[in-house]
């Protein structure tokens, strides 16, 4: 007997089945699974449920632009593409049994386990707390001491310290992310609920499904505008018209998360005074690329061709908005200081400096007449860096790369601590 398909793609054994999904094997995809959403909506531990005809394909949509958005910043994630309106597919993992949540704003049941938080109180950074998922008693908070004692090992990976403190750092990005995102819908993300998973390799995941679900939204920051799920929650008694406005709200949801990757609209353009310094320029133009920077390099001598080299500029300045200048200049550099002097964007010195000149070419872009502000880095990675910073205060993706390097910088050092420590690692 011929195997059941979906999307082309042959299903083997049911993994798993939930309350709103069904995870299949993929025996023809060794390492993935196929996820298949269901048109049910649930609260309360499954105890309140209800058939939405519809939702199945919604979530499906969400999910997608929710993990295209995370994937797109550079996290690791199981999520590889949706198939069909209802299914999707994921690299296929053991779930750790933990729901990690980000808070923004005390709400709901936050205040009723602390008693004199008033509502609406802001936490600086997210507040982070940790259930262990156990429907029969109601998904009970967990602290980290619970968590570790437990002695979870999934595809072989200890779940230890490192581990604990990664998913906490991990979860904390997560929200941060899609909160700069729905900010510029006008929507605050009060909220959300995230699950990792470990895959074959051993490396833990952001898995499961991230949808209206998941978190707290509200239009405008106003509570009585909610469009998530606590909608639901919230009926005491469930008509049809009471599922349409939900089924609605979910819609509302899915539509304003279409295109809501920023425009890719700045530029970062690096002048050297001499094609000689190309090499350095170089790498300084793929560390920009790399955080998802477009770049332009010229070659410009602020003393040898100053009307050019001004020329050069207020061609850029005449076009674009969103701008950062590095300059890449040695010996006695006026490249940098001249364009500070005769821009309000910034300017970003990185002399090519070398054991033989150096303190002469640092001091030279440091000790800057008065009046200006340019910055002076020596690596050409700072420079891409300091870039991105500025940029990223514009667009939320560019910031988010950023973030999302801070958290691979931490995973490097616990990975790191783990092989030294002898422990079975990857992430």
């Amino acid at each position: 007997m011929s195997l059941p398909e979906i999307g082309g793609h042959k299903l083997g054994k049911l993994i798993i089945e939930g309350k709103t999904k069904q995870v299949f094997d993929l025996p023809n995809k060794k390492g993935f699974c196929l996820i298949l959403s269901k048109d049910r909506i649930t609260a309360g531990d499954g105890v309140k449920a209800h058939d939405l005809a519809g939702k199945a394909a919604i979530s499906t949509q969400t999910n997608g632009k929710v993990f295209g958005l995370l994937n797109a910043a550079g996290l690791n994630t199981a999520f590889v593409e949706s198939i069909t309106e209802t299914a999707f597919i994921a690299k296929k993992c053991e779930m750790i049994p933990i729901e990690w949540v980000s808070r923004r704003l005390a709400t709901g049941s936050f205040l009723r386990r602390n008693a004199g938080v008033p509502e609406g109180f802001r936490f600086c950074p997210p507040k982070q707390e940790t259930f262990f998922k156990d429907d029969a008693n109601h998904d009970p908070q967990w602290c980290e001491e619970q968590i570790l004692s437990a002695g979870f090992c999934f595809n072989g990976r200890k779940i230890g310290r490192n581990e604990v403190d990664f998913m906490r750092q991990y979860t904390i990005v997560v929200f941060e992310i899609l909160e700069k995102a729905w900010a510029t819908r006008d929507c605050a993300l009060i909220d959300m609920k995230i699950e990792f998973g470990v895959d074959e390799e051993g490396n833990i995941l952001l898995a499961d499904v991230i949808d209206s679900d998941s978190w707290r939204l509200w239009p405008s920051g106003d509570k009585r505008l909610m469009v998530d799920k606590q909608v639901y929650r919230n009926l005491t008694s469930v008509s049809q018209s009471d599922l349409d406005t939900v089924k609605r709200n979910f819609e509302w949801v899915s539509k304003q998360l279409d295109d809501i990757l920023p425009k890719n609209d700045s530029l970062v353009v690096i002048l050297m005074g001499s094609a000689s310094d190309k090499a350095h320029c170089e790498k300084i133009a793929k560390h920009c690329r790399d955080l998802g920077l477009n770049v332009e390099l010229r070659v410009t001598s602020a003393h040898k061709g100053t009307r050019t080299t001004l020329d050069i500029v207020a061609e850029y300045e005449g076009s674009l908005e969103k701008l950062v200048f590095i300059t890449v200049a040695g010996r006695s550099n006026g490249l940098g200081p001249v364009l500070s002097g005769n821009t309000t964007y910034p300017v970003i010195n990185c002399p090519p400096v070398n054991p033989d000149n150096l303190t002469v070419d640092i001091w030279s872009s440091l000790n800057v007449p008065s009046g200006l502000g340019c910055s002076t880095v020596i690596y050409p990675e700072a420079a891409a860096l300091n870039a991105a910073q500025i940029l990223g205060i514009g667009n939320f993706l560019i910031w988010s790369k950023l973030r999302v390097k801070q958290l691979k910088n931490t995973a490097t050092l616990q990975q790191g601590d783990n092989t030294v420590k002898g422990v079975k690692t990857a992430a």
